[in-house]
């Protein structure tokens, strides 16, 4: 199963460069046989452009998060704190690995009424390739 998140260009840079290897979420999908999150990224580039295998979810306080990933962060101390402000809990989705789409997907022609997720939203296992002409793609 996939899970599509919406996420800033400058992050998914670092995500394909190897700079950012855990993706940070105050809440992560409740499916955790999620395997695979293809990324939207956001205006002004607001195409689906690639996807990356899942290698754990971390749940941890925000400090012991920050001990444990901040060497791949892939963004600020201050960034992240400001992220988690007054929250208990926090989350890192970690990179196994990344995967950039030839030719990024115009994510209103592959998913119906397409309106970008403000966390995530679950996608069909066929996000990402394309059969035949047909770019369209299930919701699940």
């Amino acid at each position: 199963m996939k899970v599509l998140l919406s996420i800033k260009p400058e992050f998914a840079e670092r995500i394909f460069d190897g700079s950012k290897r855990f993706e940070f979420r105050r809440s992560v999908f409740r499916d955790r046989s999620v395997q695979t999150v293809v990324l939207y990224v956001t205006r002004p580039v607001g195409m689906i452009i690639g996807e990356f295998d899942v290698a754990r979810i971390i749940t941890a306080t925000p400090d012991g998060l920050w001990e444990h990933t901040s060497e791949y962060a892939g963004i600020s101390r201050e960034f992240f704190d400001s992220y988690f402000d007054g929250r208990p809990s926090a989350n890192a989705i970690e990179v196994a690995e990344a995967r950039r789409f030839a030719s990024p997907i115009e994510p209103a022609s592959a998913i119906e009424n397409f309106t970008p997720p403000q966390s995530y939203m679950y996608v069909s296992d066929d996000l990402g390739r394309v059969k035949g002409d047909d770019r369209q793609l299930e919701l699940l």
